[in-house]
């Protein structure tokens, strides 16, 4: 029986749609029909129940839907099993992450995955959208917050500290505030998030305050406010891994470089997540160890 046949089964029986499918895996919604038609062929039962405007599982659909995945991974894992003594990890790895962590963190390592993977290919999707990992097919998503969600293992890959920058530029031009409530007087940079827009938190040792802060520039993506930000229009809160280039170069400066600072909350990270299975691929765990070892620090 033929694999990938059952593979599309299982996406367009979630989805309910041979289009999306086929939009997402860049290919003709005739040719998953006919995958579909001729794995119903081999079986012998309808799977789906297909009209003008909707499909529906049949019953017998519903039953090999319940028991296909876990075959599904059954035999991928005798498959890696089998492949175990090839010295490279092959297939196709579906890593997604925000946009801005993908340009800044991922977008440099891709010559060393390359390298470290040769047989493998490498799908970076890059979105700010959470995507349904088994759904969107995702083998790997990173997550600048942990998933609740039980179908998914959540693993801190990467401690992220928030810092108050400013361009030398500005600093020159508007002084450089000696302590936090001094950016009472700025017109800082905003980003349009609620907990980042309006007050900012600061600790140095046991001591906690709350800043209000405020400025007429509101931004909706940290990539924009950075580019603000260097650019000398104010100063900014943003995550270390965003800012570790400006910072080592002196585009920008941190300018409470003793206190630890947040939105909301103090203890942040950026977290691996893959979904739940008994088995993970050896690709998948060789991509896993991959960013463990290449994203456990900032790049300072």
């Amino acid at each position: 029986m033929d694999l990938a046949a059952l593979g599309l089964f299982v996406e367009v029986a979630r989805q309910r749609s041979f289009a999306a499918v086929a939009r997402e895996r860049g290919i003709d919604a005739s040719s998953i029909s006919r995958s579909i038609a001729a794995l119903e062929a081999g079986l012998g039962a309808r799977l789906l129940q297909r009209t003008t405007r909707s499909m529906e599982l049949t019953e017998a659909g519903a039953h090999f839907l319940a028991r296909l995945p876990a075959l599904i991974e059954e035999f991928e894992r005798i498959r890696d099993e089998a492949t175990a003594l090839r010295a490279d990890p092959a297939g196709v790895i579906r890593l997604t992450a925000s946009v801005a962590f993908g340009q800044m963190r991922l977008v440099p390592l891709l010559q060393r995955f390359q390298e470290s993977f040769p047989l493998l290919t490498l799908e970076l999707i890059l979105t700010d959208a959470n995507l349904d990992l088994v759904a969107d097919r995702i083998d790997l998503a990173i997550r600048l917050g942990p998933s609740l969600r039980a179908d998914v293992v959540a693993t801190r890959l990467l401690a992220t500290r928030y810092r108050v920058v400013a361009s030398p530029a500005y600093l020159a031009r508007r002084g450089r505030p000696a302590a936090p409530s001094d950016l009472a007087a700025h017109h800082c940079l905003l980003l349009s998030l609620p907990d980042h827009r309006s007050r900012w938190q600061f600790r140095r040792g046991e001591e906690k305050s709350a800043v209000a802060v405020s400025g007429r520039i509101v931004i909706s993506t940290v990539l924009a406010l950075r580019s603000a930000a260097v650019a000398g229009l104010g100063p900014a809160l943003l995550a270390d891994w965003l800012v570790a280039d400006d910072l080592a170069e002196s585009r920008l400066v941190d300018v409470f470089p003793t206190h630890d600072v947040a939105a909301a909350n103090f203890d942040t990270a950026a977290w691996l997540l893959y979904p739940s299975a008994r088995y993970l691929p050896r690709k998948t765990r060789g991509a896993i160890e991959f960013l463990r070892r290449n994203l456990s620090a900032p790049a300072l």
